[in-house]
């Protein structure tokens, strides 16, 4: 059994170095200042695009939150002269697909389209007129900004969404990240199409933009796609940086709900995507909470106690300190023991840190694995995306694995103890016990 884990291990390592071997990140900037990432793989008629900026939520103001959720939004929905429809079916005539992502750091929108000439030529010029002409038509955002608020009015009355939405204002209080990425009701009734077009010239602009190319094309090919896709981007200033995340005000709220489990959300800021603690604090959490029924939270929650199905703990790294988070669900006359018993496995792994068993067993799982998460030109092409955001070394998928393999056993200790203070985390209990 050993042995078959070992060799699994090995080949899938094997793999691993034969993928970064023979897909090499190619780097530059077009005439109009946007960061290119390429790769080249010709083995199916594929081509991947994608074009990020930093528009996400959190360069929004209070007075205007939502503002950088509706302009991504409407990129698609009219662009270039091209209706809605039109755009989606010519989107479609050619067999492509057009979808977008947007979190606090990143508006992004992305293209995956045959790599061949006629259809190529017409998804790429649908998705240019949507990066470099959108219209924000009048009529087009009022319905918008009305199915987004019926949205937010929605997700309201949802305890998961009520347990995060609290969490979020807790953990960052008045910094950026602590903005509602859909926007508020209030703020989003009161914008205007120019609010769209003002924050779309100020911040969709060819100095902040990242362009991801990945497919079936030649650099000479991808040097004009690039070319095409930034040229006519707004030219403006650098947008600053964003400020550094404030520790928190500890606390715990619980919010009575009717809802027959409570939702049990604890947080606490945790890295950026740069961050020198990034390795063992990625793999001491999945010791702690992130490797599933490996778990100690799983083993000490569910497997031990049986007090809830499933129990997590996450890193989101962000631009600056996104959030370290532990989440649970269980039954609300098992709510105050299930959070009790989170703190103190928590207060245990930092004081005394992971076993060395844990530590090999974590390694070879992460390691195994990561072949596993870079096995399509889709999975390539998000790490890509994230190494030209975040500014990374090219040779970031490479490290990676051997980063993690030297991580050791202080080295978690060290980054926890540091990093994460039981003490001063936040904490919300959706649907907690009333008082008798």
């Amino acid at each position: 059994m050993y042995l078959a884990r070992y060799l699994f291990i090995f080949l899938l390592s094997v793999y691993s170095q034969w993928v970064f071997a023979t897909l090499p990140i190619q780097h530059w900037q077009t005439s109009s200042g946007a960061q290119v990432y390429f790769v080249e793989s010709r083995d199916l008629p594929i081509l991947d695009i994608s074009v990020d900026f930093k528009a996400g939520s959190s360069v929004d103001s209070p007075e205007k939150s939502g503002c950088a959720s509706l302009t991504w939004h409407l990129l698609s929905l009219g662009a270039g002269g091209l209706s809605e429809d039109k755009i989606s079916k010519a989107i479609a005539d050619v067999g492509a697909q057009l979808s977008a992502r947007f979190d606090r750091d990143r508006a992004g929108m992305l293209l995956r389209t045959l790599s061949s000439k006629r259809e190529r030529d017409q998804a790429l010029d649908i998705f240019s007129k949507v990066i470099q002409y959108p219209e924000f038509h009048e009529s087009t955002m009022k319905r918008e900004k009305s199915r987004m608020i019926a949205r937010i009015k929605e997700a309201e009355t949802k305890p998961g969404y009520i347990a995060s939405r609290t969490l979020d204002k807790m953990l960052y209080g008045a910094h950026p990240y602590g903005l509602r990425r859909s926007g508020e009701v209030d703020t989003l009734n009161r914008l205007q199409r120019n609010d769209l077009i003002d924050f779309y010239q100020s911040h969709y602009v060819a100095t902040n933009a990242v362009v991801s190319i990945m497919g079936k094309v030649s650099r000479t090919e991808a040097v004009a796609i690039a070319e095409a896709l930034s040229k006519s981007l707004p030219q403006a200033e650098g947008l600053n940086n964003l400020p550094i995340v404030a520790k928190p005000v500890a606390g715990t709220k619980r919010i009575p709900h009717p809802a027959t489990q409570s939702h049990i959300l604890l947080a606490y800021p945790g890295l950026r995507r740069d961050d020198p603690d990034y390795y063992p604090l990625i793999v001491g959490n999945y010791i702690l909470g992130g490797g599933g029924f490996a778990s100690r939270l799983m083993e000490e929650i569910r497997q031990k106690r049986g007090l809830a199905y499933s129990v997590s703990s996450s890193f989101y790294p962000l631009e600056q300190a996104g959030p370290f988070q532990i989440g649970l669900q269980t039954k609300k006359e098992q709510s105050e023991e299930a959070l009790m018993i989170t703190k103190k496995v928590l207060v245990d792994f930092i004081t005394g840190g992971p076993t060395k068993k844990e530590l090999t067993a974590a390694k070879g799982n992460i390691v195994g694995g990561f072949p596993l998460r870079i096995d399509s030109n889709k999975k390539i092409m998000e790490y890509l995306s994230v190494i030209g955001f975040y500014n990374l070394p090219l040779s970031y998928l490479d490290d990676y694995v051997k980063a993690v393999d030297k991580v050791n056993l202080e080295q978690i200790k060290d980054a926890f103890q540091r990093r994460i203070r039981p003490d001063r985390m936040v904490t919300v209990i959706v649907g907690a016990m009333e008082e008798k």
